[in-house]
């Protein structure tokens, strides 16, 4: 292919190609993703000014990043965001631009490989036609809403016309992504490319002089007035029904951007100045923040080789489940249990996993294949990483690591999948001490994504890292804790659990003491929760890990009936189908919400000061993602040094100021 001298400014290579197309692509210097700053738009903003002067025939934009296209804008700028004015101007930028290149009177196309997130999707739909690569990574979504924001440049306005509202609300109401397949159905691309396929059909689609896509039918009819106000109305319904107290106003604000003012926030700034500078987006920006951070623990080092096989011991709930996720992304999994009657109901769990996941058939079926039942284990020999997953018995364990440590390879990881029981206790026997780490995962494996790594001892740095590492390579976000009874999760969870059974104890019912949370913006009550976990184990651990000499009543009474929540069909609840019976939940008391939550946060300080997590956010980030805190608080320790502040400014201001004269 013949190019003339390619044209570049710091972030933006323009190639102009004989045949008349040009080629314009983002490669963000100094960077390795792909983000819309304000230097990177305004650069933009000068390409746009050279193909003015002198139009192409057609215009295909794409990414010079390995990593994806475009990952939306630059979410440091969104920090600095102080004044309705400095929201406003964010919002003006990316409109104005993007409408300027959907006017152009030349055809362009975003050629779309690995992510297209946000405003890079903003920029996309901007354009008259899309092709997405058809490869794993590919991820085309506006997840504005997850950091309380909205997609101001044009999303809100472009993605209703081209897919219709209830499919393009769904998505900015969720976040939820499309692969290149997914894209396709909803017309949300013009087709999906296999990789060898992808310049020539760029090259061929934006020389093809089709009409651009829009949504036809009834989705189509239902953006425009007055039907898109019954839209309206029914999503504002489902917003409030999903979120009661309003925790997350940028859902309901995405909404009413849409019907009311035409996807156009600059037309209601009041939503703008009300959203862009809330509390809520300034905390899920720094959940955000956290949840990068736990991602670049498991990042590994520059001449690590990746984990190819992993071998588990123990099919049962916790071992057969994390098999299955390992095998999931993409790992050779060995599953070893007594016999291979105890490993058939994992088999089967794994199945329907690959099956929910992966939809395409081909692709479960490899899954499948990739999970080998192993009753003798015969894999431990083979794996980089073998993971123990059996009871929560310490002399059973050491057991099992004095048969298999003599067959493992050099180099090999052994884990252990322990909630309560010491690593320095385990480890004592071992050849090699310094190997065993703990790699803990939280139940249901597939839904949660914190997985806490904990070194024992301060030989067992290397070992811990490596596993950070792997729990990275499998789509898992590591927090690394030090040896401690509970970790962190466990540890902050018991006093919060037993603190609501007290109240159950003096006479509040449980669906009042949940609904507390729940209002409050926990994903569910401390006491389904111990439903959940189960009784006998919340027990068991409140026990160890707050120096409870007795157990609340309500618990023991219901352990002594072997009423022990979801897995025996009743505790605090009664379970049907998976889901907890409740009746009317009565008004929670002033107060019960802050009383149930202050001893989660009293210990969550506490295991900060002992050391058994590096600093308060990543204590955060843990009670984030291993237990759901409320995310618009920002996570516990920040909500209580936030909440505690104004207090504190009253009372200091209230002593410095001089008593009124009588």
């Amino acid at each position: 292919m013949n190019t003339a001298t390619p044209h570049a400014w710091r972030h933006w290579r323009l190639e102009r190609h004989a045949d008349g197309l040009a080629w314009l692509t983002l490669d963000r210097a100094d960077a390795a993703v792909n983000a819309l700053s304000a230097e990177v738009m305004a650069e933009f903003s000068a390409v746009l000014d050279a193909l003015q002067a002198d139009p192409p025939q057609g215009l295909v934009i794409r990414s010079g990043k390995a990593a994806g296209f475009i990952a939306g804008a630059d979410v440091d700028e969104f920090s600095e965001l102080r004044t309705p004015g400095q929201a406003r101007a964010l919002v003006e930028r990316g409109w104005h631009l993007f409408n300027r290149l959907a006017a152009v009177p030349y055809p362009t196309l975003a050629l779309i490989r690995g992510h297209c997130l946000g405003g890079g999707l903003e920029l996309a739909l901007a354009c008259r036609y899309r092709l997405a690569v058809d490869e794993p990574g590919t991820s085309l979504a506006l997840p504005e809403v997850m950091l309380g924001i909205f997609p101001g440049w044009g999303g809100m306005r472009r993605l209703p016309a081209l897919i219709g509202p209830p499919a393009a609300l769904d998505m900015m109401l969720t976040g939820r992504p499309a692969d290149a397949r997914r894209a396709a159905a909803l017309g949300l691309v013009d087709a999906k490319v296999p990789p060898r396929l992808a310049d020539a059909a760029a090259r061929a689609q934006v020389r093809s002089g089709k009409a651009p896509r829009r949504a036809r039918g009834p989705a189509g009819w239902l953006d425009l007035w007055p039907l898109k106000l019954l839209v309206e109305r029914r999503a504002l319904r489902q917003v409030a029904a999903k979120d009661p107290q309003g925790h997350y106003p940028a859902a309901a604000a995405i909404v009413t951007l849409w019907a009311r003012h035409g996807g156009n926030a600059l037309r209601a700034p009041d939503i703008v100045d009300r959203i862009l500078t809330s509390d809520t987006a300034r905390n899920l920006l720094r959940v955000f923040r956290l949840q990068e951070r736990l991602k670049t623990n498991g990042k590994p080092a520059a001449d690590a080789a990746p984990v190819r096989h992993v071998h588990v011991v123990g099919a049962g709930t916790m071992g057969g489940d994390i098999a299955a996720w390992c095998a999931l992304k993409g790992l050779a999994v060995t599953l070893q249990d007594q016999d291979a009657a105890r490993i058939a109901p994992a088999i089967g769990r794994a199945a329907d996993l690959f099956a929910r996941k992966l939809k395409d058939p081909r692709a479960a079926r490899a899954a499948a294949d990739r999970l080998t039942p192993d009753p003798a284990g015969a894999g431990v020999a083979r794996a980089d990483v073998v993971i123990e997953a059996i009871t929560e018995q310490a002399d059973a364990k050491q057991a099992l690591y004095r048969a298999i440590e003599p067959r493992l390879k050099p180099g090999a990881l052994l884990a252990t999948n322990t909630s309560s029981l010491s690593l320095a206790t385990l480890r004592q026997g071992l050849a090699q001490p310094e190997r065993l780490v703990g790699i803990h995962f939280f139940n249901p494996v597939a839904k949660m994504p914190l997985v806490e790594v904990v070194r024992a001892g301060a030989d067992g740095g290397d070992a811990q890292a490596r596993a950070c590492a792997f729990v990275g390579q499998i789509g898992k976000l590591p927090l690394p804790v030090r040896d401690a009874p509970g970790f962190l999760v466990n540890a902050v969870l018991a006093p919060y659990l037993l603190e609501a059974m007290r109240c159950v104890d003096e006479g509040l019912a449980p669906e009042t003491v949940d609904r507390a949370m729940t209002d409050f913006g926990m994903p569910m009550g401390p006491l389904e929760l111990a439903d959940t976990v189960g009784l006998d184990i919340a027990m068991a651990a409140g026990r160890q890990l707050t120096d409870q000499a007795e157990s609340p009543r309500c618990l023991s009474e219901r352990v002594a009936r072997n009423d022990l929540g979801r897995k025996t069909g009743r505790g605090f609840y009664a379970w049907q189908g998976g889901k907890p019976g409740k009746g009317q939940a009565g008004t929670p008391p002033a107060g019960l919400a802050l009383r149930l939550v202050r001893p989660l946060i009293e210990r969550a300080q506490q295991q900060v000061r002992d050391g058994v997590v590096a600093d308060a956010d990543l204590a955060d980030a843990g009670v984030i993602f291993g237990t759901g805190f409320a995310p618009f608080t920002g996570g516990p320790l920040h909500y209580h040094a936030t909440a505690s502040a104004p207090a504190a400014r009253t009372t200091d201001q209230a002593a410095a100021t001089p008593p009124a004269a009588p």
